[in-house]
């Protein structure tokens, strides 16, 4: 398994409802997060080693919102 870590666009609960069930889709429910705390909003991925970066960023932006890679 990795970490991986996304500055969103995702800014409220409203939000993280919509990018719910396509990350739930594809890295389950207890696999990720969002601080909605902090102003770059970040997403953070326990995801396994198999799963692409560009998979989470074309997942969130399907439902509207951006995601970029964290170094």
């Amino acid at each position: 398994m990795k970490k991986l870590k996304f500055k969103t666009t995702i800014k409220c609960l409203g939000c993280v409802a919509k990018v719910t069930p396509i990350l739930d889709a594809i890295i389950g429910g207890q696999n990720w997060e969002v601080d909605l705390t902090s102003p770059d909003r970040i997403l953070t991925i326990t995801a396994p080693e198999t799963l692409a970066d560009i998979e989470i960023i074309t997942a969130i932006e399907k439902v509207g919102f951006k995601a970029t890679k964290l170094a």
